[in-house]
């Protein structure tokens, strides 16, 4: 069976075929209940033909996240673009960014029964989302941009893990709270 699923695929869409899997998995299991065997099941390959695209549990998940996280990036990216003021540009994509992770099953399973603590270790780890967050926070030149984009994946990170009470709640504690320093001017650490 594994050899025909192999079959006519080059290994960028074996690879993307097993994300989709792992995907399905994790919104109906969670993800820390989530094995390769269940993501080979469902993908239906055999748990040698995942190994052959990921090296263990992890770069699976993190290549998922990956995947993900540059999906929802764009999307965003694209709603957001026609919104000249840099600071409301940031609200919105901020709000849109968390809508479309809470309304994904895929993505929502990350911050679910468990899954918060593993998300969290992605989005730590993960260059993309961090760059995902840099392109509103500022441009890579400025001197503050990646301790910026870092401070605001862990508020979002956050937000995700423990919701305000509803979307007024967080535009107003993003307006507040996370605007001023993340669409802040480049300016010295001195001050």
């Amino acid at each position: 069976m594994a050899s025909h699923w192999l079959v006519g695929d080059p290994a960028a869409l074996a690879a993307e075929r097993i994300l989709d899997a792992a995907g399905r998995c994790f919104a109906e299991q969670g993800v820390p209940h989530t094995s390769i065997a269940d993501i080979a099941r469902e993908a239906g390959c055999s748990r040698p033909t995942i190994y052959r695209y990921f090296d263990d549990r992890h770069a699976l998940r993190l290549a998922f996240v990956h995947r993900e996280a540059r999906r929802l990036g764009a999307a965003v990216a694209t709603e957001v673009a026609p919104i000249a003021d840099p600071a409301s540009r940031f609200v919105e994509a901020c709000l849109r960014a968390l809508a479309g992770v809470r309304s994904s099953p895929t993505l929502a399973a990350w911050f679910a029964g468990g899954g918060s603590a593993i998300a969290t270790d992605m989005a730590g780890s993960s260059a993309v989302i961090e760059s995902m967050a840099g392109t509103v926070v500022g441009t890579p030149t400025d001197p503050d941009h990646r301790d910026r984009a870092r401070w605001v994946v862990r508020i979002m990170l956050s937000l995700l893990a423990m919701p305000g009470a509803d979307q007024l709640e967080e535009r107003r504690m993003i307006e507040r709270f996370v605007v001023p320093v993340a669409v802040a001017s480049t300016r010295s650490p001195a001050g």
